[in-house]
């Protein structure tokens, strides 16, 4: 079976997309499998890969990691980065021993797209009427009916761009920049007599009166990622939540998923844009964390700051859209609900790539200096030749008449990558992916003795151990909420051996693991030096073969036979 080789410096229609997909899975069959969790709105498969050696067990036998992309419409790189990691898992291994021993010990759900539909409207060619840009789901929500006034942002004259209109206006609220004239910037408060003009998106006015322009908002209304149970609000509190938690078909399928397989122990959602590793709460201030999730949290951020290169942050510390606004998410759900450490990706920073430094990732948006307009527009022309911000050209509008369109093609230069910067970028995140999912706690039995009591009795000393870093209860989050059990042990006798005294199965509780332990220079010494271990003795009575399982819903399962001679 050929390998697939994906082109990196472009985005996969779904039909494609499908096809590279299953083709791993048919090239490595004893690495990678393939199923659908589900359908989109429009009738797409929802696929998850599962990657593990089967050799060394089943993929359900081990801790397991996952990785999701694309629940936002128009944010395909997230998909490409979810390829990426494909590729290289399955291409390394054998070679590279970090990922063998991942794949031989763990085991990861790879979902690389979430949204089909609405990545599939996002690259539809202008030919098929595209592209259409929404914010996620193409159900029509929370009305169906079209608008019947206002401006329908749309690519309106046919060349596969949706950028900007600007008509003159002495009461405009822009001007060319006075040495870059294709540079909008905005008039001074104060300032009056010049050339001024009106920006709105490019588009389509629906009855319009010759005055006033409203623009209209999508149709298609859903964010899938404001859909999940964790600190779902209704629509007036959050737009786009959907009528009630995973009403929507991709999110059912997912948290369906996820909470059926009880051995995922953490997790990591691709998003675009903004350059930063962004972790929970959303919703809450770090002090409402508990201490020990923070610091493993700020300890993980650390680790992606020096792999990736971009900073590590508290969504709600220095990411809100707004201060008096919150907005909840995938990875409140995942950690909040679960207790898996979650973290979200905003893949791709142009301010970053253009020099610019020491920004509020959302405040400069609102407001910037001038002269970092200046140097996005010099990068541009340097590294996108003309593609990342078009020089304003004249276009007779259906109904505004003359107008110019130009401006920054935010979908090119922003919303992803640029295609011939997309392998570069997406590259980054493996090496961080790996280091996560191998923290995660790994059960094992370290020691079966048998030590003889009489002619037909023997005792079982039974040692079990968290051979991982991460406890197995995970966070603390977790074991405040009892999302796992503790590690259970069973003895399964066979012909000519009972149980003279013990159980057939026992609850040793949860293991600690490396995490959450103070310095060698601390105050407080290290109590509990051996709570990576736990200990069961049992005696058995007769001759014959006794089967051993230790299994933990996030730490995995072992086995081992002893046989009594």
């Amino acid at each position: 079976m050929a390998v697939p080789t994906p082109q990196w410096d472009r985005f996969y229609r779904h039909t494609e997309f499908s096809a590279l997909l299953q083709g791993y899975a048919a090239a490595f069959p004893e690495l990678v499998s393939i199923e659908s969790i589900g359908k989109s709105f429009e009738g797409r498969d929802i696929w998850v890969l599962t990657l593990t050696n089967r050799k060394t067990g089943a993929a359900a036998d081990k801790p397991a990691y996952w990785v999701d992309a694309n629940i936002h419409a128009s944010e395909l790189a997230g998909g490409t980065a979810s390829l990426y990691l494909l590729d290289l898992l399955t291409k390394q291994y054998g070679k590279r021993e970090d990922i063998t021993r991942c794949l031989d010990t763990r085991t990861l759900y790879l979902c690389p797209r979430i949204n089909p539909d609405g990545a599939e409207w996002a690259m539809l060619p202008p030919e098929e009427g595209g592209p259409k840009i929404i914010r996620s789901s193409t159900r029509p929500y929370p009305y169906d009916e079209e608008p019947i006034d206002g401006l329908d942002i749309q690519d309106i004259d046919g060349d596969g761009r949706i950028l900007s209109m600007r008509i003159p206006d002495p009461n405009g609220n822009w001007k060319c920049h006075p040495t870059e004239p294709r540079l909008m910037i905005a008039r001074e408060p104060d300032e009056f007599g010049g050339q001024y003009y009106r920006i709105m998106p490019e588009g389509n006015l629906r009855d319009y009166d010759g005055y006033t322009v409203k623009v209209n908002r999508d149709k298609q209304g859903l964010d899938l990622n404001r859909n999940f149970p964790g600190n779902w609000r209704q629509e007036f509190e959050q737009l786009g939540a959907g009528p009630y938690p995973t009403s929507e078909p991709e999110v059912r399928a997912v948290v369906h998923f996820i909470t059926h397989h009880s051995n995922i122990c953490a997790a990591l959602s691709f998003h675009t844009w903004s350059g930063v590793l962004l972790r929970p709460m959303s919703t809450q201030p770090d002090a409402e964390l508990p201490a020990e999730d923070l610091w493993e949290y700020q300890r993980q951020g650390k680790k992606g700051e020096a792999i990736t290169g971009y900073p590590a942050i508290s969504t709600y510390e220095e990411f809100r859209y707004h201060p008096k606004e919150v907005i909840s998410g995938t990875f409140d759900w995942i950690y909040d609900h679960l207790g898996l450490y979650e973290w979200t990706v905003e893949i791709w920073c142009p301010m970053r790539e253009a020099g610019i430094t020491n920004y509020k990732y959302i405040d400069w948006f609102r407001s910037h200096a001038v002269e970092d307009d200046l140097k996005m527009l010099a990068w541009a022309d340097r590294e996108l030749k003309g593609k990342g911000y078009v020089d304003w050209y004249a276009f007779d509008h259906p109904q505004l008449g003359k107008v110019e369109i130009g401006g920054w093609d935010k979908i090119y230069a922003f919303r992803n990558p640029p295609p011939h910067l997309l392998e570069c970028e997406v590259a980054k995140f493996p090496d961080w992916i790996l280091h996560n999912a191998l923290i995660t706690p790994q059960l094992d039995i370290i020691e079966t003795k048998l030590e003889k009591l009489s002619a037909d009795t023997h005792k079982l000393t039974l040692v079990v151990q968290n051979a991982g870093y991460l406890p197995t209860y995970v966070s603390k989050r977790a074991k405040a909420r009892g999302q796992s059990r503790g590690v259970i042990v069973d003895l399964t006798c066979g012909t000519g051996v009972e149980l003279a005294n013990g159980k057939t199965r026992t609850t040793l509780g949860e293991l600690e693991g490396r995490a959450y332990k103070h310095t060698l220079m601390s105050f407080w010494s290290d109590t509990t030096p051996t709570a990576d271990r736990a200990v069961l003795e049992c005696v058995l009575k007769g001759k014959g073969d006794v089967q051993i399982e230790a299994r933990h819903d996030k730490a995995g399962r072992v086995s081992k036979k002893v046989t009594i001679a």
